[in-house]
């Protein structure tokens, strides 16, 4: 099934977060729990990962721009899965 993948709060007080890398392009195989974006909050560089298998299909906040907590920042499907609904 098709997910975002949403920035993630590590910390208290901690709302917002730049993407520093992206460690896998669209396109890419992922695998679930596997570290795909560098983040950079205002207390450390964390990665997230992978919330499930599948192709990164959409990249939706590029390098070097800040989001909110919980903002979707990329969309993981299965191939040939429609994630046109995800992407409102």
């Amino acid at each position: 099934m098709a997910s975002k993948i949403l920035l993630p709060k590590w910390g208290m007080g901690l709302n917002e977060g730049t993407i520093l890398k992206w460690l896998k392009a669209e396109g890419d195989l992922v695998n679930e729990d596997e570290p795909i974006v560098e983040i950079e909050t205002a207390k450390a560089v964390e990665e997230a990962p992978a919330p499930e298998s599948g192709r990164l299909v959409k990249i939706l906040v590029p390098e070097g721009q800040t989001v909110e907590t919980y903002t979707a920042i990329a969309i993981v499907a299965a191939d040939g899965e429609d994630y046109s609904d995800l992407l409102d």
